[in-house]
């Protein structure tokens, strides 16, 4: 272009300015990952293969019937998708999204976007699909047993943790599985990535179960990859909450298995600790120093003490009584979701235009399944409950304690020599500093509807009695006097953080029951609310300012969503 301007005696100073940009800082970009749910590949497959007029469709199909229909498939040049076929808008979307792939790895090489996540991932056909789907649109050659596309299963609930070693070991033992794994690294050994979700698995299990699980995903996953010969990547899915695998960066790679780094992770990072973390130069350079330490550290030294056989044992007592005591109150519980529905700004969260995503799976649905795990700890987070961090820890505790009065002394130890241990507790501990009953408990008298007083009433006292029984016994274990006082500055910034948001929560619970009042009431124009001062406000000016308290909260306590 400058070149074309300097023949006809023109100039264009933008140009020139990129020029001198692009010489000095180099021009890089970012690749891309592609994600996408499980169930979305195995919908297309079905119709395709019903248009097809397969004798028996793929939905129809058992694990392993697809499991041979999809090998076979894989390993054939014929194309399988009719160009002429019309397809429902979300199969034909799934199948342009390969489409956009192939032609972005075309314009702009294999690096662009070569990795594809696939959320939800809950057996071997799930990975299948999509390299049929990826093979349809040319990302997969059957001659030469090659792929462009790196697939990565997404291993989320407590369940799939579990099944995740015995999914990648079925994969592994298929020949054209491993080649086309060799293919995408020649010159090493073949490299799988493995994202495992700390979201889906906290809200299902609560906080000890969801890490303990994926701490046992990651050490068989790591084992099962050496008896292959194959080298493993771990992605790590972490929010910025600690209900979301959140926290402290250093001490969480720190405490991941030994052995089962070897130079190697992934992380993500939410958008919300961006600015905290990389909006500097000197900022980013130090994040990036902290983790890269963490990797090398947690690499070069071996400490086996996660093969300690009694301290598993120990761990799996304490992960399944965590886990039993957590959704005896959050999926037993009828009134639960109706409690959180109102005592929470969860209805409003979803109106923010902060996300890329729907705060629900399935719109209108209002079950917990069909909420996403980011909003559910938001909501929480916005009330001063902060649940999903530290809920059934204390009953898991307190059971341990009871059973044998040794292991009080045991946990001491623990906390002191087992950094996987160390990091749940002080994880547990900075959450506990960030919950205020009294202001949890305003949220659940002022929002809670009078038909159902009663039972919020005993919801709130259940987890009332559970704060009180994790924060004695995690200031027990820790030997602390108050929370945090092994990190006097965190404990100052948490303080003072804390003092200064009080008046928002007061501010948004007014603003929540003046709006939600308006929503029952008939529709009006706009609708319009009285103030003290005799001012009316319409549903729209109530509802910027209860996301503006939304978003002061949130900056206030940071590592929220």
């Amino acid at each position: 272009m400058r070149d074309s301007l300097d023949a006809t005696g023109l100039s264009c100073k933008p140009i020139l300015t990129l020029l001198s940009q692009v010489h000095i800082f180099g021009f890089t970009l970012a690749s891309l990952d592609i994600r996408q749910e499980s169930t979305r590949h195995c919908e297309a497959l079905d119709e395709l293969t019903r248009y097809l007029l397969l004798p028996k469709p793929y939905g129809e199909l058992e694990e392993e019937e697809r499991i041979g229909w999809l090998l076979q498939e894989l390993q054939t040049r014929r194309p399988l998708a009719p160009a002429s076929a019309r397809w429902s808008a979300a199969s034909g979307e799934t199948f342009a999204v390969f489409r956009m792939l192939k032609r972005l790895q075309q314009e702009f090489g294999p690096r662009i976007c070569g990795t594809y996540v696939i959320s939800m991932n809950h057996t071997v056909s799930d990975i299948l699909e999509v390299l049929l789907l990826a093979k349809e649109a040319g990302l997969v050659d059957p001659k030469l047993v090659s792929s462009d596309l790196l697939v990565v299963p997404l291993f989320e609930t407590v369940e799939d943790l579990q099944r995740a070693p015995a999914v990648m070991e079925r994969l592994f033992a298929e020949p054209f599985y491993r080649q086309l794994l060799a293919s995408s690294s020649p010159a090493e050994l073949p490299l799988q990535e493995v994202m495992l979700g700390y979201s889906d698995s906290n809200k299902d299990s609560g906080f000890l179960s969801s890490n303990w699980e994926i701490h046992r995903a990651q050490i068989a996953l790591q084992r099962l990859a050496t008896d292959h010969g194959v080298a493993l990547r771990i992605f790590h899915g972490r929010g910025g909450s600690v209900g979301r695998g959140g926290g402290p960066a250093y001490q969480a790679i720190l405490a991941q298995p030994s052995g089962t780094l070897n130079g190697r992770i992934k992380i993500t990072e939410q958008g919300e600790v961006l600015a905290s973390k990389y909006s500097l130069p000197e900022l980013a350079l130090y994040n990036l120093e902290t983790v890269t330490t963490a990797v090398l550290q947690n690499s070069l030294v071996s400490t086996h003490l996660d093969d300690t056989p009694s301290w598993n044992e120990l761990m799996g007592r304490l992960a399944a009584r965590s886990r039993t005591h957590y959704r005896a109150l959050v999926h037993d519980n009828p009134d639960l979701v109706e409690f959180f529905q109102q005592v929470t700004p969860i209805e409003e969260i979803s109106k923010l235009q902060i996300s890329s995503r729907p705060a629900r799976r399935k719109s209108g649905a209002k079950d917990l399944s069909s909420l996403r795990a980011i909003p559910w700890v938001f909501g929480w987070t916005q009330s001063r409950f902060l649940l999903p961090s530290w809920y059934g820890v204390g009953a898991a505790l307190q059971e341990e304690v009871e059973r044998d009065g040794e292991q009080e002394e045991l946990l001491r130890l623990l906390y002191q020599r087992w950094p996987f241990f160390r990091m749940l507790i002080s994880k547990v501990e900075m959450t506990l500093s960030k919950v205020d009953l009294d202001l949890a408990h305003h949220y659940v008298q002022a929002l809670g509807r009078p038909s159902h007083r009663e039972s919020f009433e005993q919801i709130f006292e259940a987890i009332a009695a559970e704060y009180v029984l994790t924060r004695d016994l995690v200031l027990t274990i820790t030997g602390h006097r108050r929370l945090l006082d092994g990190d006097p500055a965190l404990q100052l910034s948490v303080d003072l953080r804390n003092r200064t948001i009080i008046p928002l929560g007061f501010l948004q619970v007014a603003l929540l029951r003046r709006l939600r009042d308006q929503n029952r009431q008939p529709p009006m124009s706009e609708g319009a609310s009285p103030s003290a001062d005799g001012r009316t406000y319409s549903r729209s000016e109530l509802l910027r300012g209860a996301l503006l308290t939304i978003n002061g909260i949130a900056a206030g306590l940071r590592n929220t969503g």
